[in-house]
């Protein structure tokens, strides 16, 4: 897989498959190429060269009838601060056509424990609960392949703590994830396979093996820090 602007080359050469309920971990410094691989994956931008299979289909960018398949959390919440938590929920369930979307939003934000806040405008919420409201919406329709932008940022207790939770849920129903973040420990926590890029290539990819300290001595040696 490959994708360049410009001069720049954001993607290359990066080939990787993961069974159902894989959790790769991406770390990596800025501007290697780690959120542009992701915006691949979830179908916003097209490669120069590969392509993306989920479950044996090509992913074919902007097909409509694909977009349930994927559940993306990224540094936008991709939510409308004048709607209310449940009406944000409700207005993606449509998207995502769910057969009931009030009992879907509900579910969602008892799983992020915002049940309490159903009807208070996302424009009001703190940051932290944002990310929860975040967090329901892109879990909302039960995703085959969840991918994540550094989603522990700015991230108070709770929502770190229903972030973890909800990726540990993931994973027990053998769901997908693919998780850029700085963070090693919350990414190690998660990940049964880890990446390190560099320069927008995969200089180490495989299954996880080794503890938070060797991971630590092998990124610091990859990226030269």
């Amino acid at each position: 897989m490959a994708r360049r602007f410009g001069h720049v080359r954001a993607v290359r050469g990066i080939d990787f498959a993961l069974q159902r309920g894989d959790a790769l971990a991406i770390f990596g410094p800025n501007g290697a190429g780690k959120t542009t691989l992701l915006r691949i994956l979830a179908g916003l931008i097209a490669a120069d060269a590969g392509e993306v299979r989920l479950s044996g289909e090509l992913l074919r960018r902007g097909d409509e009838s694909q977009r349930r398949r994927f559940g993306v959390i990224s540094h936008a919440s991709m939510l409308y601060d004048g709607l209310t938590a449940a009406e944000n929920l409700e207005f993606y369930g449509r998207l995502y056509g769910l057969p009931n979307v009030a009992a879907a939003s509900r579910r969602a934000l008892e799983r992020v424990g915002l049940e309490a806040r159903a009807d208070s405008p996302a424009g009001t919420m703190s940051r932290g609960m944002l990310q929860r409201l975040t967090i329901a919406r892109a879990l909302l329709h039960e995703p085959d392949l969840v991918l994540l932008d550094e989603p522990f940022t700015g991230l108070d207790q709770a929502a770190a703590a229903a972030l973890r939770e909800q990726l540990m849920r993931l994973r027990s129903e053998r769901r997908t994830v693919v998780l850029v973040t700085h963070n090693l420990d919350e990414g190690l926590e998660l990940a049964t396979h880890v990446a390190i890029q560099v320069a927008g290539r995969f200089v180490e990819c495989g299954p996880r093996h080794g503890d938070a300290a060797s991971y630590r001595v092998r990124y610091a040696e990859a990226t030269g820090g």
